[in-house]
């Protein structure tokens, strides 16, 4: 196998878990807890807690259908832009092409409820003794802030790189 099919195999291994643990949890939380009600998951400090996520991150921008088109017309091109970033990877960006599959299998799961549902499923709700409280989130989301993370490590880490021959 080729290092060029190997490194697509993992990026799509990648891709793929993500999506998968994002949309299989979201319909456990659907089909597990009520919306808008929180249950304990260790008290003053982590719920459950379903909501149904019209706008973008954290319930910004609006809630609208156009405000769902015009974010789903974004996921694409951004799922599209990922999907080429990630076959011009080099073989030692290992990191970069996992943190670009975490993302879009992040991106995809999100894309996944908002046009099957009109709203991305959310339902982890992180707090500190009810002073500072998180917003609601999901895997996906997990997902997009890790993968954005690693690709400013990887970023940061580039110039340790040997250059391309």
């Amino acid at each position: 196998m080729s290092q060029r099919v190997g490194r697509i195999a993992v990026f799509l291994a990648i891709f793929a878990l993500t999506t998968g643990f994002d949309q299989g949890s979201k319909e456990w939380a659907r089909g597990s807890l009520e919306l808008g009600v929180r249950e304990p998951v260790i008290a003053g400090h982590w719920d459950w807690q379903l909501a149904m996520n019209k706008g973008a991150a954290f319930s910004s921008f609006g809630t609208g259908v156009a405000t769902q088109v015009i974010l789903s017309v974004l996921a694409m091109l951004a799922l599209i832009g990922i999907g080429i970033m990630a076959a011009r990877t080099r073989p030692e960006q290992r990191l970069q092409l996992f943190a670009l599959a975490m993302i879009g299998g992040g991106a995809l799961g999100n894309l996944i409820d908002r046009m099957r549902d009109g709203a991305v499923t959310d339902f982890v709700r992180w707090q500190w003794n009810e002073a500072t409280v998180w917003p609601i989130f999901n895997v996906a989301d997990v997902a997009l802030l890790v993968g954005a993370v690693l690709l400013a490590l990887d970023s940061a880490l580039a110039h340790r790189r040997p250059a391309p021959v």
